[in-house]
């Protein structure tokens, strides 16, 4: 099944029980997901959608004037709605808009039961420096291990700046650079990947390097590796 998308709410008019289920049937995806301690893509999916539909809701009366238009697509990553000229007449939108009341608590709650398996990951995991840190940390390596594949994946990350109409936004770039084995009981010690890369990879002379520590398996892909970019990109801003 398709993702919750803010075209699910605008052909709603057609059959509002219908629509409820399928909004009931993806929350619940997300919810099992969050049960197995997978984050992603489900809770930023969540998020974006309900600000989106709170948007909706906030301007709805504009919504309903002969100078603008009904949503056509929502990106999710710039959080923009775009629209074309109406196709519903007042009373339809109306059962739009009832329908997007009658979803965003529900939305709400089970945004909020991934926060709070985000926040257990957050807690449960710690970032370490590895050898010295240079004054200049906008490039580096970041190792994560993945305990389904038992393997240390090691990256090297970039910081990027970019801007919107607002404000300046920084973001994470990531590459694998290679995978070491690290079977059940061997420990690869952080430092000494440190010293491989230095020698294959002579472009950074004295890397900053991070390595995640964790003590609970979580799923590599879905949970630990977008929670550190995020725990590495905030950790790089401050």
């Amino acid at each position: 099944m398709q993702p919750l998308s803010l075209h699910l709410f605008t052909r709603a008019v057609h059959d509002v029980e219908r629509t409820q289920y399928q909004i009931l049937a993806g929350l619940k995806r997300a919810r099992d997901a969050f049960d197995r301690d997978e984050v992603y893509p489900h809770l930023g999916r969540l998020i974006s959608l309900y600000r989106s539909l709170r948007k909706v809701v906030e301007r709805s009366d504009a919504f309903r004037t002969s100078t603008t238009g009904t949503i056509k697509n929502v990106d999710l990553e710039e959080q923009e709605v775009t629209y074309e000229w109406p196709e519903l007449d007042n009373a339809q939108m109306a059962v739009v808009e009832d329908l997007i009341r009658w979803a965003l608590p529900r939305i709400q709650e089970t945004i909020e039961d991934g926060r709070a398996v985000y926040e257990a990951v957050e807690d449960n995991i710690a970032l370490e420096t590895v050898g010295i840190v240079p004054s200049y940390t906008q490039e580096g390596y970041l190792m994560v291990p993945d305990a389904s594949a038992q393997a240390l994946n090691v990256l090297r990350y970039s910081v990027s700046i970019f801007t919107d109409e607002e404000e300046p936004y920084r973001a994470l770039r990531t590459t694998v650079c290679k995978t070491v084995d690290q079977p059940v009981g061997v420990s690869v010690h952080p430092s000494t990947v440190k010293l491989e890369l230095v020698e294959e990879r002579r472009d950074l002379p004295n890397p900053a390097t991070y390595f995640t520590r964790s003590d609970t398996p979580y799923p590599y892909e879905a949970t630990l590796l977008p929670v550190v970019k995020r725990q590495l990109l905030r950790h790089l801003s401050d």
